[in-house]
């Protein structure tokens, strides 16, 4: 277990650094690649491509984090009370969660749904009982004023889609007018005090904007690695939500808390839209979506014609638990999910085209699909250089990776989130590890897996329709990486 404080974090800067010099030193003084020059300049050039577009996003963000958004706090604040809402919803979803992180999201929920001082009903979908006597005895404890309500909503077991969907159902026969807000909570999420306060004026001061989502910080009940790879994740999420709300187009309605105009919640479209959302692909057949319900309050904000944004100041913190103690298995599962969703959502969002989505958000849905591969290419390049000229071209690819981290850490400590001596090297496998398995799951959007509920939607089974589905699939993957690795050593 590695302690996390200063003295390590200094320390483990310090093992890092010499790291980089001992790479440094072994490099030749006259260190060239024999007849390598043309697939230097070709990768240096793909290379300065993906950097710009890391750039971009974090000139983006900074201006929005530091510039955009001061000048749109300033004019929700003096709203006042035209800013506040006519009543707020605050609908959590929980599903076997152990008792202490439930307690602690609960009560900070009915803590909010007190402090925020407007008329408040705080929705509770549920399963199980144990969660039904929690939430009675904290409501009980905390003894909430009358203009706050509690809604309980108990479902069966069968997914977080169908417990929003009875959630919002449970609000629409509320029939809550234009001004009222519903805050989506998972049930791992812990809410910042003044979060509903805070992301609320906004719906007045856009009127366009139909979502919100806001930061998040993290605890991780996980190893080190674990705890770090999350916080890591989250820094970046900063700075990329910070770019797209600049165009008002944040890419995901995070599952953990997002807020939603409640007139549009309730319209029946958009709960169909998340409980039976489903894709119809060209290979795979059409398949209903398992998981990733906030890509598809998203994709169906954008094809409602809403806009998305984001509230810096805001926060949650989360709490991880995560599906296995290994670090590898867990990333692969988690990432197995979260890619998953992104790549289901993405080539019908790209059908959007840019008049909806704007040219900006237009290229980045496209460049998730490309960076998959261009993320790898560094190293296969670096690998077939190596066997086919000098061992040497890995030293130096290597001390290339180790600078570009360092920088790219240096950067995140604009975001305001922690980092650490860790992140440069899981910066790195985050690129590497992170577009194999997108790679892996392009092929497969029809394989989903549920992490928390273990419960996954697969087509192994008999048919002839999913047999072929596997075998294409395999065949697919082939193909593409063997005309990839001909492309990288014709390039070498």
């Amino acid at each position: 277990m590695i302690p996390d404080n200063p003295f390590s974090r200094a320390g483990g800067w310090c093992l890092y650094l010499a790291a980089l010099g001992s790479l440094a030193v072994a490099l030749p003084r006259e260190f060239i690649v024999p007849g390598g020059a043309h697939f230097i300049l070709l990768i240096g050039g793909i290379g300065l491509w993906r950097y710009s577009v890391g750039i971009t996003h974090f000139v983006r963000g900074m201006y929005f984090l530091h510039h955009a958004y001061p000048i749109l706090r300033r004019k929700a604040r003096k709203l006042g009370d035209e800013g506040a809402p006519s009543h707020v919803f605050l609908m959590v979803t929980s599903f076997r969660i152990d008792a202490a992180t439930t307690a602690q999201v609960y009560e900070s929920i009915i803590r909010e749904a007190i402090d925020c001082g407007w008329p408040t009903t705080v929705v509770a979908s549920i399963v199980e009982l144990s969660d039904e006597m929690l939430m009675r005895s904290l409501w009980r404890k905390l003894n909430p004023p009358e203009r706050v309500q509690l809604n309980l909503v108990r479902i069966p077991g069968t997914g977080k889609r169908d417990g929003l969907a009875y959630g919002f159902r449970a609000i629409s026969r509320a029939i809550p007018d234009d001004n009222a807000i519903v805050a989506v909570v998972d049930g791992d999420t812990v809410l910042d005090p003044g979060v509903v306060r805070k992301t609320a004026p906004y719906f007045k001061l856009m009127p366009q904007v139909g979502a919100l989502t806001t930061n998040e910080f993290c605890e991780v009940k996980g190893s080190y690695m674990m705890s770090e790879w999350h916080k890591l994740r989250f820094a970046q999420r900063h700075i990329n939500m910070c770019s797209m709300g600049l165009s008002r187009r944040v890419l995901t309605l995070t599952g953990r808390m997002s807020v939603f105009r409640a007139s549009v919640v309730t319209r029946p479209e958009f709960i169909s839209d998340v409980e039976y959302d489903s894709l119809n692909h060209w290979r795979l057949g059409q398949f209903r979506f398992l998981t990733g319900d906030d890509k598809s309050s998203w994709y169906s904000m954008m094809r409602l014609g809403y806009d998305t944004f984001y509230v810096p100041d805001a926060s949650i913190h989360t709490v991880e638990h995560p599906p296995d103690p290994s670090f590898i298995r867990s990333a692969r599962q988690l990432m197995f999910r979260w890619y998953g969703n992104n790549l289901r959502q993405n080539s019908r969002a790209t059908k959007l085209g840019p008049g909806r989505l704007g040219w900006f958000t237009w290229y980045v849905l496209w460049d998730q699909r490309i960076s998959m591969w261009t993320s790898i290419l560094g190293l296969t390049a670096a690998i077939v250089a190596a066997i086919k000229y000098s061992g040497v071209i890995l030293i130096a690819y290597l001390l290339w990776i180790g600078l570009t981290r360092l920088v790219l850490s240096a950067m995140l400590v604009a975001t305001g989130h922690p980092v650490g001596p860790a992140y440069p090297l899981i910066l790195y496998f985050n690129q590497i590890f992170g577009s194999l398995m997108k790679i892996y799951v392009f092929f497969r959007l029809d394989r989903q897996s549920w992490t928390r509920q273990k419960t996954s939607y697969s087509t192994d089974s008999a048919s002839f329709q999913q047999r072929m589905n596997r075998w294409s699939s395999r065949i697919m993957t082939f193909s593409a990486s063997s005309v990839f690795l001909a492309t990288v050593m014709f390039i070498v």
